[in-house]
């Protein structure tokens, strides 16, 4: 096997999607895969059109949202290297539900609608991740839905940041956050900028936030 076969292989297998996988599997499946890169900005999968390809994340981060029915941007998460998406639109053969949109310059793996339901009847292991990743999304958007109509928004900003806390801060027992802008957590809780801002100052009193620039440091609970 060549070196830059091997980095591929490795590549792979530090992916969620494809963590148990077996290592003979894993050569069959980045046969099948695509490389593409995306510019920062660069939309990847637009909202209401046909979708034929999933992407994994190998290396950048991205936005995905949806158009509200004024026409407004609401946003829904945020993926980073490890996460895939886009495989709604291959399970039930509908338009893209949401849009997603390059971060930063995004490199991904496109696997194609019928290389991807293959890889699921062949490779079970990847069909339970794929399983345990869409319950665990259902699972967020149910609460989502249930702290929007039931939290105040002081609440609600805490547990966002908890959900996108993902990157090790260097501190025992605590997360940090990709960069966010008010607007953004606005948009992704149901409110106004201003309340955020409101809201961020009261957790950073209480000290259970810790600011640095545009990243958030919380506990983990």
């Amino acid at each position: 096997m060549t070196r830059h076969a091997e980095a591929a292989l490795e590549s792979l297998h530090a992916i969620p999607l494809f963590t148990n996988v077996k290592r003979e599997d894993l050569g069959r499946i980045a046969d099948l895969l695509i490389e593409r890169r995306f510019p920062k900005h660069k939309t990847i999968v637009e909202e209401g059109l046909p979708g034929d390809y999933m992407y994994v994340i190998r290396e950048g981060r991205v936005q995905v949202s949806k158009l509200s029915d004024d026409g407004r941007e609401k946003i829904l998460q945020f993926l980073q290297a490890g996460d895939f998406f886009g495989e709604m639109s291959l399970l039930d053969d509908v338009p893209r539900s949401a849009s997603v949109r390059a971060l930063t310059d995004t490199q991904v793996w496109a696997l194609s609608r019928a290389d991807f339901l293959g890889l699921l009847r062949r490779a079970p292991d990847v069909a339970m991740a794929v399983v345990q990743e869409l319950a665990r999304r259902l699972r967020e958007t149910g609460e989502h839905a249930s702290s929007l109509s039931f939290q105040r928004v002081t609440q609600r900003t805490q547990g966002l940041l908890q959900r996108l806390a993902k990157d090790d801060c260097g501190r025992e027992g605590m997360r940090i956050t990709p960069s966010l802008t008010h607007q953004q957590i606005a948009d992704m809780i149901g409110t106004s900028r201003e309340t955020v801002t409101r809201a961020l100052k009261t957790l950073k009193q209480s000290e259970w936030l810790v600011q640095e620039g545009k990243r958030y440091i919380v506990p983990i609970e």
